[in-house]
Order: C-alpha cells, then structure tokens, then sequence
C-alpha cells in the first residue's frame, strides 16, 4: 500500500475481529487505531468458551503470530461432547458438530486478552463511542462520537459487531430475531459446590433435546459451567408467559414448566444455579448479506455477517480481520486491498451463514414442541 501519507485506519470496535485485524497490521508495521465504546477491557463479561477451528480461527491466530501463546491457554480437553436423553439423562450417541477434530476450547475473554496484550500501548482507546460514519467526497470518513468530537480516516473498519454503527453507510440490512431465544445462568465452582453436575457435563459440552427446547452446559476455566436454556417463542414471549425478566423466581417459575418431564439431574441447574437468568434472543442478518463496494469503508465479523451462535462467529471473525489486514499489507492501494477482501469474505460467510441457519434449526427445529 503505497500513499504519500501513512494511511489512517481506524478500527470500530475492540472484539476478536477488530483486534485480530489490528494486530497483524502491527506486525506489518502499519499504523493503527482502535476505538472501542466500553470504558475498559473489564467493564462487562465476555461470554463464554469457544471453539478454535483448524481452518479458520486457528489460521488467524497463525497470521497473528499469537498460536503458541494460544495453545497455552487452550483446553483440548474441552472438545468432548455428552448428548443426554432429556427423560432419563442416559447418553446418547454423539453426532457432535460438523467441523474439524481439532479445534481447542478457550474462554473468550483470554482469547480477547491474548490480542489485546499483542497490540502496542494506546492501540485501544477505550470510552470511544461511534454514532455514525460520513464520507468526505474523496474517498475518506468522518467518524462521529457521542461526545461530539470527530475522526477522519483513509479507511474505516466496522468491526462493532450486531448493531452496528457502521453498516448503515454500506447497507439498509438490520437484524432481525430468529424466533429462538436463549436463556443463559451458570455455576460457579462447580467441582465442589456442584460435583455431581459437574460430572454429569463433563471437560466440555453436555446438550439435551426435545421438540424445540433445549439445555446446553459447557464448562469454561476457573470451575465455572455456563448453561443455557434455548426455545422457540415470540421475541416478548415473557410477556404473554406474565414473566418479568429480572423476577428470578418468575423465570425459573416458568422455565420449569416449560421442560416439565426432564430428568431431574437436567433441572438441577434452574433450581441452583448462582445468579439470575439472561434473557437472549438470537439475531441474525440476511443471508447471503452483501454490499455494493464503497471506496474508504467495510465491515468485518458480526457486523457484517450476523449468524446464529453455533460456533462459527468469532472464528469467523478473527478470519475476516486478518485477512483485511493482510490485503492491506500486499496491494498497492486500500481500494484494492479492500475488494480482495470483500471478494474473499462474502462468498465465504454467505455459505457459513447457511450452515449455520441450518445449525440452528437442528439444535432447536421449527416445530411446535
């Protein structure tokens, strides 16, 4: 990339994407700018554990020269799938997902820790919210924060995930809900407090269908199991049900009826689970979800392929962002970085898209349970 200048690119948002995009061009010597709305790397939880496939997210973190510190943080451990017989809790056999039999478990926040540790001080600023992005007539962007300040760019990343900021200056695309929502608690140290769920989960993922529910348990680092109820309902399905989502009791009241007949050793979790319940409904873009190339602008991750949460996102995601950066090193322009890229991405997430619609609804089929 020649310029008589050194290109200003600016990064909307500090997730796996973002960071992965920022930190291969570091390596390249290029400068670079993180603007990220939340205050600080520990201002909320990060979700939780991840699969790292081969092909994807495994070949970002080679690009980004971070595998081996990857590998040590990673739980092999964590691939091993129980499927349970909801009535009974006897195994089932395991159909397990359709990817590569390599693909290590680490918790999102040490995965987001590991970039965020790779980037040069001041990389990041944090408290940075973007409300928009206006062109400048010359292929370059104005950013808008909501304290009213600016950033002008050669090139803007849009990489702030599902409601995204900067996809309106691409696309008229918005989410919308896939008719399944989540509701997510856990356990915290489980081994002592909960042995015997615990031994029930096992070092990974523990599912249990029915109709068009289910109970997925995945074991994170540090003795905690996240544990999530899914169903199909209407997005305010709480309201017809008379459930106030911050009523612990209300939702557990109902979350009970609802998989009333599962095996009592399932349920344990919603009768002791640590903390409340987390209303999450998923969202998804349009599928395939493509754009008209605009010189000085694009989208990476979530923010421009929205897909269900079956494994495939934040691998994804750090795929994009490394490959934008690697464009950005190799071609003698951000305009034709940018188009290789784009022409490398779409194609890919469009099918990954599917997949993982189809994903969905074999975990939760689009039947009346």
């Amino acid at each position: 990339m020649n310029s008589a200048h050194a290109p200003r690119i600016v990064i909307v948002g500090a997730g796996l994407g973002g960071l992965a995009s920022a930190r291969v061009l570091q390596l390249h010597g290029r400068s670079v700018t993180v603007l990220e709305s939340e205050t600080s790397a520990g201002a909320r939880p990060q979700g939780g554990s991840l699969d790292i496939h081969a092909d994807t997210g495994q070949a970002a973190l080679r690009a980004a020269d971070l595998f081996d510190r990857f590998r040590t943080l990673a739980r092999p451990e964590g691939q091993e799938w129980r499927v349970l017989d909801p009535a009974t809790a006897t195994a089932l056999p395991v159909t397990g997902p359709a990817h590569d039999d390599d693909s290590p478990e680490i918790d999102r926040g040490q995965l987001r820790g590991l970039l965020l540790d790779s980037l040069a001080e001041g990389t990041v600023r944090w408290g940075c919210t973007v409300t928009g992005a206006t062109p400048l007539g010359d292929g370059t962007w104005r950013l808008l924060l909501d304290d009213g300040t600016t950033e002008d760019a050669d090139l803007v990343v849009g990489a702030d995930g599902a409601w995204s900021r900067i996809r309106p200056a691409l696309s008229d695309a918005t989410p919308r809900y896939s008719g399944v929502t989540f509701i997510e608690t856990g356990l915290d140290d489980c081994d002592i407090r909960h042995p015997d769920f615990a031994r029930m989960v096992g070092n990974g993922t523990l599912l249990a269908t029915a109709g068009s529910k289910a109970l997925l348990a995945q074991r994170n680092s540090t003795g905690h199991i996240r544990v999530y109820v899914a169903f199909r309902a209407p997005q305010d399905w709480q309201v017809n049900a008379g459930v106030a989502l911050d009523d612990t009791a209300s939702v557990r009241a109902h979350l009970l009826k609802m998989f009333d007949g599962w095996d009592e050793s399932l349920l344990y979790v919603l009768r002791h689970h640590d903390g409340g319940f987390v209303n999450r409904p998923v969202f998804v873009l349009p599928a395939p979800h493509t754009w008209e190339h605009v010189p000085g602008i694009t989208l990476l991750g979530d923010a421009a392929h929205l897909m269900p949460p079956v494994g495939l996102g934040a691998n994804l995601a750090m795929l994009d962002g490394t490959d934008l950066a690697h464009a950005l090193v190799t071609e003698s322009s951000i305009d034709d970085a940018v188009r290789v890229y784009e022409s490398l991405m779409l194609p890919r997430s469009a099918q990954a898209a599917q997949g993982c619609a189809q994903a969905l609804d074999d975990l939760i089929p689009p039947t009346n349970s």
